[in-house]
């Protein structure tokens, strides 16, 4: 994964899936790898999204920008009060202090 040359290489897909304990593997695949990255000011997860499935949750950073990446289908994203449909390849940068929920969108792939 790492030594001392500067750099970090790591597969996102073995990085550990934890929406089965949060009771949501059967919509969500949400893999967080800060750490396996040895990330100290920013961060970068997978997420793989059911179409039409909602994050339970909204959240927001102080001081972290977020990028999101739509692979492929698409995507929809409330931020604060506004939703933004995205399609593929489509990126999606959220400010600090902006609440944010992605979801899937009604494609699959």
């Amino acid at each position: 994964m790492s030594d001392q040359t500067g750099y970090t290489v790591a597969n996102l897909k073995e990085v550990e899936d934890v929406a089965p304990t949060f009771g949501y593997a059967l919509n969500l695949e949400a893999r967080f790898a800060r750490k396996p990255f040895e990330l100290e000011q920013s961060g970068l997860s997978y997420f793989r999204i059911a179409p039409g499935f909602r994050m339970p949750f909204g959240h927001t950073h102080e001081t972290q920008e977020e990028v999101y990446v739509v692979v492929t289908a698409t995507a929809r994203a409330k931020l604060d009060d506004e939703v933004v449909e995205l399609h593929a390849w489509d990126a999606l940068r959220i400010a600090p202090g902006v609440v944010r929920g992605p979801r899937g969108g009604p494609e699959r792939r």
